[in-house]
């Protein structure tokens, strides 16, 4: 094979420089022949890509998770300069050791969300305007202190509904629901602007270390709180309301996926469930649909839901049974396995 063709044609030109350093470290390498395969086998694989992507425009700017994850760094201690933040400056300084934090945070979601807009400009017959950007920043900053008075409430019910938690702060830092709902909360109000991208991207910050899968189109009330966690999902049009518990893998999700059948506009607009105030959903329930779960209702672990639930209600599958000798003997031999 000819090494010195591996970039395809319709590549940018490097630099004279750069282009004999690529070159070098390229033929230095010791799978040469099988870089060079795989660069063209990547190369058609992309072109049979962007063929089929009837519309698509060329993406020259998208938000990137990795200034989001430094921007939600920056954000969590502004919310938090002690806990988060790490400030021990004294209460004289805390203001300005805010302000630095939410400079740098500020900064980082601007230069976001400006990435944001030019992808979906592509796709809009009119330009956005130049300052839409600063105009989604100057919004979000506006609602920060309301944000934290979420928060703040969600660590409240977290701390009433859990015994094993000594304080609140040892929820804020280390329990993986109030790390997943902060990033929910931070995240809804993004979405809400019209930055849905990178609203995704700061939910999915969280998923990823908490396993806790939460869109942030959803409408979540306040005193949340998601015990363990792992596991749980909840939907884009999902709505919840004020003191809600969830335990981990609790699903409330829609029927089915978009794009396998036809669906009118409440199935694609509220495809998700109602959880009303003071429910709780314990580990492993999937809710599917536009069902409501009535005010005060408790819902069973491994609990399959398709339809409404009254208020009030206790919903469970029935409990386990404890067979007797002959039976288990039974099971054991179907299992392989030997009673003492």
């Amino acid at each position: 094979m000819d090494r010195t063709h591996v970039v395809p044609a319709h590549r940018a030109a490097a630099a004279p420089g750069e282009r004999a350093t690529v070159t070098a470290n390229f033929l230095a390498s010791p799978y040469a022949a099988e870089v060079a395969q795989a660069v063209s086998a990547l190369d058609a694989a992309r072109s049979t890509w962007r063929e089929g992507q009837a519309g698509r425009h060329p993406v020259s700017s998208f938000p990137s998770p990795d200034a989001l994850a430094e921007g939600m760094r920056d954000l969590s201690a502004a919310l938090f300069p002690v806990r988060l933040g790490g400030f021990r400056g004294g209460a004289a300084r805390e203001d300005d050791f805010v302000a630095e934090a939410l400079r740098r945070a500020l900064a980082t979601l601007r230069a976001q969300v400006a990435k944001e807009l030019e992808y979906w400009g592509g796709w809009c017959d009119q330009p956005f305007d130049a300052d839409q950007p600063d105009t989604v920043v100057r919004l979000f900053a506006a609602g920060l202190a309301e944000t934290r008075l979420l928060i703040d409430s969600d660590i409240e019910a977290a701390f009433v509904g859990d015994p094993a938690a000594r304080t609140a702060d040892e929820i804020l830092v280390s329990y993986p629901g109030a790390h997943a709902v902060l990033h929910y909360r931070i995240a809804h109000q993004l979405f809400a602007l019209g930055a849905p991208i990178v609203a995704r991207a700061i939910s999915e910050l969280a998923n990823a270390r908490t396993g806790i899968d939460i869109h942030p189109g959803a409408t979540i009330g306040p005193s949340f709180f998601i015990d363990h966690g792992t596991g749980v999902v909840i939907g884009e049009t999902a709505i919840i309301g004020r003191n809600v518990r969830l335990y981990q893998h609790v699903t409330l999700g829609a029927r089915a996926p978009l794009g396998l059948t036809r669906v009118g506009p409440r199935e694609r607009f509220a495809r998700h469930p109602i959880v009303e105030d003071d429910v709780t959903i314990y580990a492993g329930a999937t809710i599917l649909g536009r069902v409501t779960i009535g005010r005060g209702s408790t819902i069973g672990g491994n609990v399959w839901l398709l339809s409404d639930v009254p208020p009030d209600s206790v919903v469970i599958q029935p409990e386990a049974r404890i067979l007797d000798a002959a039976a288990g003997t039974l099971v054991a031999a179907e299992l392989g396995l030997t009673i003492s």
